[in-house]
């Protein structure tokens, strides 16, 4: 009975290391996500000042 006390531990043991992978894992791949997605939205600020820009001097003509 010991040894199948020990191949539970082993069990869990590997379970336990085979989940803290998986995070580490989704972990990366949400940091590079977020940090993509903050690179983009700059861009889009700046596409939108670009335009009340192109606006505004368009007024002043007029």
């Amino acid at each position: 009975m010991g040894s199948l006390d020990f191949n539970i531990g082993d069990l869990v043991y590997q379970l336990i290391m085979f989940i803290l992978l998986l995070g580490m894992i989704f972990a990366v791949y949400f940091f590079v996500r977020s940090l993509l997605a903050r690179s983009n939205k700059p861009n889009n600020i700046e596409q939108k000042l670009d335009r009340i820009i192109e606006l505004l001097e368009k007024d002043k003509r007029d």
